[in-house]
């Protein structure tokens, strides 16, 4: 089993940054991918971005890239996601999962965190 605990959100101005943690706790030995995902009220949850173990591999979401970044620090079992240039449509729940075979899809991930909110006033 594997926990994770979310951390870092809250409410910021357009234009302005936030860095997510997830920290990983259990059986964190394992190589597996985690992925970043987010939901807003009434919206599907939806991919953000992922980083494989090794760390040497990052995925984003179209809108995300270039402005998200995603990273990994396995001596510390946490994953972060520091986000700038945020606009009001970033306004959801984000979330980190892990240890999935597919990506880009929420379905397939293991283990999930509780979420953590992120509002961007415009």
């Amino acid at each position: 089993q594997v926990q994770l605990v979310e951390s870092g959100g809250g409410l910021v101005q357009a234009g302005g940054s936030l860095r997510l943690s997830c920290a990983a706790s259990g059986r964190t030995r394992n190589k597996f991918i985690v992925g970043w995902f987010r939901q807003a009220p009434g919206k599907e949850r939806e991919f953000v971005a992922a980083v494989t173990w090794s760390g040497a591999t990052t995925y984003y979401a179209d809108s995300m890239k270039g402005r998200f970044t995603i990273s990994r620090d396995n001596a510390r079992s946490t994953v972060y996601l520091q986000m700038n240039s945020l606009k009001p449509e970033d306004t959801a729940v984000y979330y980190c999962a892990a240890d999935s075979p597919i990506v880009r899809s929420p379905n397939e991930y293991k283990y999930w965190g509780q979420g953590t909110q992120v509002t961007v006033s415009s």
